[in-house]
């Protein structure tokens, strides 16, 4: 039924008011909150804001219905449809207060590199494509948003979301690079009518969390358990056996360690032993001398 009335509209088949009637609004984003949502009729409480009076002044009288900024017979050519400086109003004369360029707009505070969960208001379902976009780092929001400064390619394209609670339910990942004020852009071009929806989302980033120096993460450590008396003892006692590395070894230090290690009371028992040992083969040595020269001498003596 929807298709047909949507085919009909497009070939000019029905009448201008039953082409204005709000059963024709199909949706914008709520969270984060849209600009079309924050100041348009029906959209939320923010209509009230310094950004929104000056959008409704520029637009010399009151927006149309929040849900209802849309473009027919785009077909995917955002580009050449929706001029620069008119994005946000999908350059619709009745949403032109909508490209004010000012940091002011109702926005949403987000973390970079964090999960965004976006919830876009169905007053009327349709299948469709949604195409998230996100401005540049260094995006100065006090000039008008351009097709360039929204870079190439989407964030992500995402084909029918799950409805839930009377809004499309998703989420896009956010860049870990953004700081300051940006806007998020979404397009939904739907499969099940010919038109092709535009929002504007005001995104203000916090300040990137500071990394951990290596002293605030020692002083996150448990503390070591105490070591007990025995086990000091023990360790200043390896400590002091332990040998010195040989690039730090000083020749004072080999000396005092070479007579650390010296057995001196065994080295005496050793030489005492050695001189011993020595004499009596000086003794002995000595006795057979004797013998020889005195049994040489009694043959000497019989052959006479």
């Amino acid at each position: 039924m929807i298709r047909r009335l949507a085919a009909a509209a497009a070939a000019g088949l029905l009448p201008p008011l039953l082409l204005a009637l709000p059963s024709f609004a199909h949706g914008a984003p709520t969270s984060p909150i849209s600009r079309s949502a924050a100041c348009a009729a029906g959209g939320g409480t923010a209509t009230g804001t310094a950004a929104c009076k000056a959008a409704r002044a520029a637009n010399g009288g009151p927006f149309g219905t929040f849900d209802n900024l849309r473009v027919p017979n785009v077909n995917g050519n955002d580009r050449k449809f929706v001029p620069d400086g008119k994005l946000c109003s999908g350059g619709l004369a009745d949403f032109k207060g909508l490209d004010l360029a000012r940091d002011d707009f109702p926005s949403t505070s987000v973390s970079a590199g964090k999960s965004l969960p976006i919830k876009y208001r169905a007053t009327l379902p349709h299948e469709g494509s949604f195409r998230i976009y996100l401005t540049k780092q260094g995006f100065d929001p006090k000039q008008r948003l351009t097709w360039d400064e929204l870079g190439s390619k989407p964030l992500a394209e995402i084909k029918d979301p799950p409805l839930r609670d009377g809004s499309y339910q998703m989420s896009v990942r956010l860049p870990s690079d953004r700081t300051g004020h940006h806007i998020l852009y979404v397009v939904w071009q739907t499969s099940s009518t010919v038109d092709t929806y535009y929002s504007c989302s005001d995104l203000v980033f916090g300040p990137p969390a500071a990394p951990k120096t290596k002293a605030a993460a020692v002083a996150t450590r448990k503390p070591a358990a105490k070591p007990s008396t025995a086990g000091a003892a023990a360790s200043a006692t390896s400590a002091t056996s332990a040998p010195v590395a040989a690039e730090e070894t000083t020749p004072a230090a080999a000396e005092q360690a070479s007579r650390a290690i010296t057995p001196v009371g065994d080295q005496n028992k050793v030489t005492l032993g050695h001189g011993l040992v020595v004499g009596a083969l000086i003794l002995a040595a000595g006795f057979l001398a004797y013998g020889l020269i005195g049994g040489f001498l009694r043959r000497r003596r019989e052959n006479r």
